[in-house]
Order: C-alpha cells, then structure tokens, then sequence
C-alpha cells in the first residue's frame, strides 16, 4: 500500500508530480481549518505545508503515522519542532530555494526607497507630473551595512558590489574569511557601523536575541537620513519607535517586506510616503517556489524512506555551507549509486568518489553516503546517511576513497565515482540543479536520466538504433531522448537511451536477440 503524503498550501506542480512519480499518494487540501487538518492527518504518512498552516502540538499528536513534515521554504516558526521531536517526525525545509528571490527583494526596495519610486508612481497616476518632489539618492559610492551575512546577505553583499557600493557587516558568527571573499568589512561592535552606514539591511534568523534589536537607541545612532530595509523578520525592528524617528526625518525611508503579525494591514508605517511596504514577497518568484517544491519533494521522499535528509531541522543537521556547496550533489550521487548497482553485478570492493572544480576540497561525507545510499538500497532496505556511511561500507567490505581534482574540465564541478572498474561521472545544471550524466563506462556522453532507461554497448556499426527503435516501437514504449557516446581508441559505442514506462522482460530479451550486443542494462531510477 502506497505511503500518503498530504499538501495543505499551494506548492509548484513540479512538487506533487514528482512525489506521485515515486510512487506516494497525494492528497491536496488547501485551506484547512486546524480542527480539520487534525481530523484528516492521521492518515497520512508525511506533511507538506507552507507558512500558513499552524503545525501545533495539537495536530502532530494527533498524526499517529505522520514521519515527516516538509516546509516548502525557508522559516519553520509555524512548526511545534519540539512536539515532532518528541514523536520521533523529522521537520525539514527547503532554506536554498529563495535566497536569490530574498536577496534581489531587499534590492528592489533598497532601490524603491532610495528613488522615491512608489510615491512617483502614485503621483503619475493622479496625472501629476512633479520630478522636483522625487530627487532620490544614488547607491553609487554609499556605504551598505548588512546585519547577517549569511546566505541571504552574501548575496545582497555582491549585488550592492556591482552598484558601486562599500559594504561593512555585523555577523560574529562569519569568519574573516569569508567577509574577505565578499569584500566585506567586518565590524564587531554594532555601534561603530550603525554611525557608518547609510543604508541598513537586515538578513538575521528570529531569536531571542535580535527580537527587537533596533529600537530608540540604535535608531539614535545612525547617520542622518539613513534608509533601512528588512525582508527578514518583522520583529527585529521596534516598528513605533522607526515611525518616531522616520517623523523627526532622522530616517529618510524604510522598505519592509516583512511584519510582526501578518497579514498586516495597518501599522504605524503606513502613513509614510517614504516607506515602501511589500507583503512579504521575498520569496514570491516563479523560480523560488519551483526550486522550494523540487527540493522539498526529495527531502519528504529521503526522509520516508529513512534516507539522508540534509535540511533536517531536529536531527544531526548539516552545517550551511556544507549543504550551499555539497548538498545539491546528494541526489546526483545516489543516482549514480543506483546506476552502478544495477550495471554491476557484486557489491564494488573499493569505491573512489572524485570531488571536481568547486567541490574539491569540501566536506566529503555527504557524496560518499549518497553514492553509498543508492548502491545499498537498491539491494535490500539499508538505508545510509552521513552518520553511518562509513560504518556501514566497512559492514559491506566497500573500501572508500575520496579524492580532490581542481579541474572539473569544462563544467564549475562534476563528481565521478568508480566501483571497482565500472565508473560514472555527474555535474549539475541550470537554476534547479539538475542532474546530467558526463561520463558512464568511460564514454563521454552528456544527458539528463529519465525514470527508466536503456544503456546498449555494442560494435559501432550503421542500423543499430532502427532496429532498436523499431522493437521498442512495435512494444509501445516510446523512447524520449538519447545520446551516443564513443571511444576515440575503440570501434564500442554506448547508447544511454531514456524511455517513457517500464520495458518488459521479453522486450529486453528481443533486443539481446535482434542485436549483437556487448551489453544491455535497464535502469530504473
């Protein structure tokens, strides 16, 4: 019987599809009132929700067969992560997915206050035409001070590089290193860079600690006519107190995306022409909400099948920027895991992963379980995470070396994985960070697997692929992309050839007798 996962908020088609396509059953149900979730939600085996829906206590006791809660974004301040703890449900989320869209926000309104652009354009649509009452102020040569130099702010740190700024930070958990790489400037004490600034943005977790950071003190100390902008956490800010000061015209202009209670419809804020209010659209892209469903979908399925889940809030989680670099890669190496285990024919003695161009030299731990994940689980129920990856090769008799290579040839980084002599290689592409095999057996070839497919070695000779292609057709599979690849040295061709459903038994032995083969394996991913 299929395992149930339940969707309470909108979340990208690509999202449901995708968990449909593994097999799980999908529920939509928008809108629920809590009453309701908790009535429907002991059925279900896994929760995919937004920010809206309330994940209290109340309703995690009532899930008895609930394994994962899924966070389709960033925050999970509407997830009792104690009470799911404490029932043994892993909490994840999808903390990659918007951080462009988060960073190209604060932007926008850093922009938007500094131009005087949504007073304009007020005052265009009441067929006034008044350029004097909108002089605005450059970004060009101002000194940007980012509170958070995480994810978030080191992208609005080399977005504001490229208008010219100087950038200073407030972050004492960045190292030096990495304030040097973004040519930043850190300071340690909060008052010595409020007096530099002449603008703020703020990219900070909600703590108890920067819950009304900047409040009548902070606000004194900052430069006149400073412009401030927060697409983090409503509540970092002392609302009433910026009023006074935006008032007094100490602070020419604010741009907030976010607010202490939401939907906020009216706040002290709101009488200002000069402030630039936004209903927390940091993450309302096209791009974010596609990339949060993707990914969200593989951390519930990883979860529920007891695999690694790298954004796990209330387990061993993994550090940010591990997951920035490493992460994306996890998917890649369990498929190649997978790939190699169906193509072989014993568990591999000896497994060499290869870390290429920006992988090399990070943290390894994560690719050598992923690899090890696909390979193991495709032969019994062992699931691997990075906790025990290496305990369980030396369990299976998988000698495991990692190696760096600083050249990745002509991609950013690939990584390559040889069991024994059968070897495989993957980088990844385009915004959601798909996985295209590079290299498999040693023929170079270049393709995006699909669910199932073909890979045909044979003597490279004409009529191959129509006689291929005619058996298939004749069984109604349809193949839906291919690609050949050959060796210089060698009269072998390889063909990866992805194909549309499952090829049956006696479909695979027709093709063995219509053609001289090498090999054939089929691949179900």
């Amino acid at each position: 019987m299929p395992k149930k996962i339940l969707v309470t908020e909108k979340v990208a088609d690509a999202c449901t599809d995708a968990l449909r396509e593994s097999g799980y059953e999908v529920d939509v149900m928008l809108d629920l009132a809590p009453e309701r979730l908790i009535e429907v939600l002991p059925e279900y085996d896994a929760l995919i929700v937004r920010s809206a829906t309330k994940v209290t206590r109340e309703v995690i006791e009532a899930a008895d067969k609930l394994r994962v809660i899924g966070r389709a974004g960033v925050g999970v301040s509407n997830i009792d992560i104690q009470a799911a703890t404490e029932h043994d449900i892993i909490v994840c989320n999808a903390p990659v997915s918007n951080i462009v869209s988060a960073a190209e926000q604060a932007m926008c309104l850093m922009l938007a206050a500094a131009r005087k652009v949504c007073s304009a354009d007020r005052s265009m649509k009441a067929h006034e035409w008044n350029r004097s009452r909108f002089v605005g102020t450059e970004l060009y040569e101002k000194t940007l001070a980012i509170f958070g130099l995480g994810r978030i702010g080191g992208l609005v740190a080399e977005r504001a590089k490229g208008f010219g700024m100087r950038v200073i930070a407030h972050d004492p958990y960045c190292s030096p290193e990495r304030a040097d790489a973004l040519g930043v400037t850190l300071y340690a004490e909060m008052s010595d860079i409020l007096r530099e600034a002449d603008f703020i943005t703020v990219h900070l977790p909600k703590t108890q600690g920067t819950t009304g950071l900047f409040g009548p003190a902070e606000f004194s100390q900052m430069k006149e006519g400073a412009i401030l902008v927060n697409c983090s956490h409503g509540d970092i800010f002392d609302i009433a107190s910026l009023a006074d000061f935006m008032a007094a015209g100490k602070i020419a202009a604010c741009g907030f995306d976010v607010f202490s209670q939401e939907p906020c419809l009216d706040s002290p804020l709101h009488e200002f022409d000069q402030a630039v209010l936004t209903p927390h659209l940091a993450g309302s892209t096209y791009e974010a909400q596609m990339r949060a469903g993707v990914q969200i979908a593989e951390y519930v399925t990883a979860g529920l099948e007891g695999s690694i889940v790298p954004t796990a809030i209330n387990v061993a989680s993994v550090p940010p920027e591990i997951l920035d670099s490493v992460g994306p890669y996890i998917p890649a190496c369990q498929l190649m895991g997978s790939t190699l285990a169906q193509i072989g024919k014993d568990i591999p003695t000896t497994l060499v992963i290869t870390a290429s161009g920006a992988l090399a030299g990070q943290d390894s731990k994560l690719l050598t379980a992923g690899v090890l994940d696909g390979m193991l689980s495709y032969r019994s129920s062992m699931r691997v995470t990075s906790d025990n990856a290496i305990a369980i090769a030396k369990r299976h008799g998988i000698r495991v070396e990692m190696r760096d290579n600083v050249d990745a040839g002509e991609y950013s980084s690939t990584v390559n994985v040889k069991a024994d002599d059968l070897e495989m290689a993957c980088t990844l592409i385009d915004s959601g960070q798909t996985t295209r095999i590079v290299s498999l057996l040693g023929y170079k070839i270049d393709i995006i697997p699909a669910k199932y497919g073909l890979i045909f070695e044979y003597v490279d000779q004409p009529g191959r692929i129509g006689v291929i292609g005619t058996i298939l057709g004749e069984a109604g599979i349809n193949i839906t992309t291919m690609q050949i690849g050959t060796k210089p040295s060698q009269r072998y061709a390889l063909v990866y050839m992805n194909v549309g459903g499952p090829v049956p038994d006696e479909v695979i032995a027709k093709l063995h007798n219509a053609v001289d083969l090498e090999n054939l394996w089929y691949i179900r991913l």
